[in-house]
């Protein structure tokens, strides 16, 4: 599948209205009062689902949940304080969501930073990009993955699923400099761009092991490309390809709206329980990784680094 397919993309044949009832069904999205997880949550919610919106800003998230319950005429929508840049918070914000639930069905790990200055880190030193899209993600399914497996046991279909959200970004990166993760000359060099792609690799390259170790669980781990959309993430855009980006955005960059199909589709349908290990690009179609992200040996060496690093989170 080529790149332009995915900047001049076909018309979508899925839509919002082929979401199911989501009725009895409990559901995280990350990042979810804003861009993309807003309009993801707004589904999931409007089609009888409970969502948890987990995020650091507490303002942000009550004036999302204002609007949505609103707009859907659906209450069950509630604040979980998460800062993925942290993994105290993040070992907070799971304990706090089990301390309230004992089922989770889907977890939409839809948050993220992209292009920040190069001087900002995680509360623990790793890259800010590399910290909070992967590794911040990881600590949190990690945490919650007991529930999940535990959810899929009981549910009517045998599945719980874990959506994470990548990017077209990923399939420019030649793989994972370890270097790179933490403050050095090679991470400097490299520079904020590159770090969002290597970060977004890392992204499917997690999915990917996540899916092999716990598929035959009941686990459905997806990643996906959500599209080039105009979204606050690109706030730290400043380079000429990514300026030229916001100035040809009527052709190349769509609605905020479009980018929750895929993980709608990947998250909620019949056809998406099946999809365990898959990588989507737009929209809600199956879709080919980075070659460099489909070895095994590079899950497994990624996966056995993010556990070393939580392990001694008190």
């Amino acid at each position: 599948m080529s790149i332009f397919s995915q900047f001049f993309v076909p018309k979508t044949k899925f839509q919002v209205s082929d979401v199911p009832d989501l009725s009895g069904q409990t559901i995280i999205v990350t990042g979810g009062y804003s861009g993309i997880g807003y309009h993801t949550t707004k589904v999931v919610l409007d089609h009888g689902a409970k969502v948890y919106i987990a995020g650091r800003s507490k303002s942000n998230a009550e004036s999302a949940i204002a609007s949505l319950r609103e707009s859907t005429g659906k209450s069950a929508v509630h604040f979980l304080e998460l800062d993925l840049a942290d993994l105290l918070s993040v070992k907070k914000a799971a304990e706090a969501y089990l301390s309230l639930e004992t089922e989770l069905h889907i977890l939409f790990n839809n948050g993220g930073v992209m292009n920040p200055p190069l001087d900002q880190f995680t509360a623990q030193g790793y890259d800010l990009q590399f910290g909070t899209n992967v590794l911040g993600h990881f600590y949190f399914t990690k945490l919650l993955l007991p529930t999940l497996l535990a959810t899929a046991k009981t549910s009517t279909d045998g599945k719980a699923r874990v959506v994470n959200t990548a990017s077209l970004g990923s399939v420019f990166a030649p793989g994972l400099d370890y270097d790179t993760f933490r403050d050095s000359p090679k991470r400097t060099k490299l520079g904020s761009t590159k770090l969002y792609n290597q970060s977004k690799f890392g992204n499917v390259v997690f999915s990917a092991e996540l899916a092999r170790r716990y598929g035959a669980e009941g686990i459905v781990s997806t990643a996906l490309n959500p599209g080039n959309l105009k979204t606050e993430i690109a706030r730290h855009w400043t380079s000429p390809g990514q300026r030229l980006m916001k100035l040809l955005g009527h052709l190349i960059v769509y609605p905020a709206e479009m980018g929750a199909l895929t993980q709608l589709y990947a998250g909620t349908t019949a056809a998406g329980a099946e999809l365990n290990g898959k990588y989507l690009v737009p929209w809600a179609r199956i879709g080919s990784t980075n070659p460099a992200a489909q070895d095994e040996a590079v899950w497994k060496e990624l996966w056995a680094w993010l556990e070393e690093q939580v392990a001694a989170v008190p």
